[in-house]
């Protein structure tokens, strides 16, 4: 880790890299327009696999007095990792075959025709107790009338992947024992919030006379303000749906596989600890003697002992972790490798066949509709998991290594 303090600074900037060479140049300067916030307590933190985001860096986060941005959550509120291993040794099944291929076959095959991905959505209402809840609390919501019909939509939508770096993985980790791996986040509902809320930050910014610059795209909302109260109580709205989104394709997931495996072989299926995290939000913390709002917006929370998820790309590695508690980070970690071509940037530079035969040659099961774009996803895209690893070791302790076996993809 390394500090930036320097004329371009109000706030000191802690980059958990080895230099300044490896930071992008957008990411660094979003970084200075952070550091220059008023509202910031103690500094700036860009994880190791940190990039630039809209407003604020993806892999940043920022702890703030008495306001919250709605850029400095992100579009995904919510977004996260959910993880569960298994009893069963990929030894024991890898060569089982069924009526539909290989059993990683048939099980990733069987989870894309009962989990929508990407745009699809459900014909009918799904269950959610999130969304229950919202209808019986009506009251904290209708003054937003614009986003009172995403809590009924939510319905078609809960237990959905979602599209671009959204999976639903099986992996085998180091002993040999098949695990599942999911990560997705709150769907349209949001993205849309975060939209409505921004741009009501840059309206009453705009009224306030405000020192932040709009082109900085960090408008931002005092907690004390109607729309500040607004805006945190569909924040966890958010955030409940996308925990109950993973949980429940979770669920479905691990219904496909126990009947799959105890079908075609004499194991019984159990899993073990479950943990689901969120990397995309904002929330109250007490740190260095103040009560702040920690925005970490694609960085993970790690309290010393505390269990999370960090995933690589499909066809690497992805760790389950235990936080050391880091105060200079505000307990946070990175929430997964990063990018290190954008989306457009990889599909120029990786063909869809060497992406393909890169899969194959490392027994990785695909399931994904269309092809055309896979290289904006493939491991060749983003940073060397482990690498970033390295950089964070004062961050986490690693508990399991995994490796793809199989993944779904939007």
């Amino acid at each position: 880790m390394f500090v930036l303090y320097n004329e371009n600074t109000r706030f000191p900037v802690k980059i958990w890299l080895e230099d300044e060479s490896q930071l992008e140049a957008n990411c660094l300067e979003q970084a200075y327009h952070l550091s220059q916030l008023p509202f910031l307590h103690k500094w700036v933190c860009l994880m190791p696999d940190t990039h630039a985001g809209k407003g604020m860096p993806i892999g940043g986060v920022i702890a703030t007095k008495d306001v919250v941005i709605p850029n400095a959550v992100g579009v995904d509120i919510g977004c996260g990792m959910d993880f569960i291993p298994t009893n069963i040794r990929m030894e024991d099944i890898r060569e089982v075959q069924t009526g539909n291929g290989m059993l990683i076959q048939a099980v990733i095959g069987n989870i894309m025709r009962e989990i929508p991905l990407n745009t699809e959505r459900y014909k009918t209402p799904q269950v959610s107790e999130v969304l229950d809840r919202a209808g019986q609390e009506m009251e904290k919501y209708e003054e937003n009338a614009e986003l009172v019909p995403l809590i009924e939509d939510g319905y078609y939508q809960i237990g959905s992947l979602g599209g671009g770096n959204h999976f639903i993985e099986l992996q085998e980790d180091e002993n040999g024992y098949l695990c599942i791996m999911i990560h997705s986040g709150s769907r349209h509902l949001g993205k849309a919030i975060c939209d409505y809320f921004h741009e009501k930050a840059r309206a009453l910014n705009r009224l306030w006379y405000s020192e932040v610059k709009e082109e900085h795209r960090l408008a931002f909302l005092p907690v004390h303000t109607k729309e500040g109260q607004q805006y945190i109580r569909w924040m966890n709205l958010a955030m409940d749906y996308a925990f109950e989104n993973r949980a429940r394709m979770l669920e479905k997931t691990c219904g496909i596989l126990k009947a799959m495996i105890e079908k075609y072989t004499d194991r019984i299926v159990e899993f073990g600890e479950e943990v689901n995290c969120h990397h995309n939000y904002a929330a109250l913390e007490n740190h260095y003697g103040e009560n702040v709002w920690v925005h970490r917006k694609g960085a993970v929370r790690v309290r010393e002992g505390e269990m999370a998820v960090i995933p690589g790309a499909m066809g690497s590695y992805s760790y389950v972790v235990m936080g050391k508690g880091s105060k200079e980070s505000f307990c946070t970690s990175s929430h997964g490798a990063g990018r290190s071509y954008s989306r457009s940037g990889a599909m120029q530079a990786f063909t869809i066949e060497k992406v393909m035969v890169d899969l194959k040659e490392q027994g990785v099961v695909l399931g994904k509709r269309r092809k055309n774009d896979v290289a904006e996803e493939c491991r060749f895209a983003y940073k060397d998991i482990d690498q970033v690893m390295a950089q964070q070791s004062d961050l986490v302790t690693p508990l399991r290594k995994l490796k793809t076996v199989g993944v779904v993809k939007g």
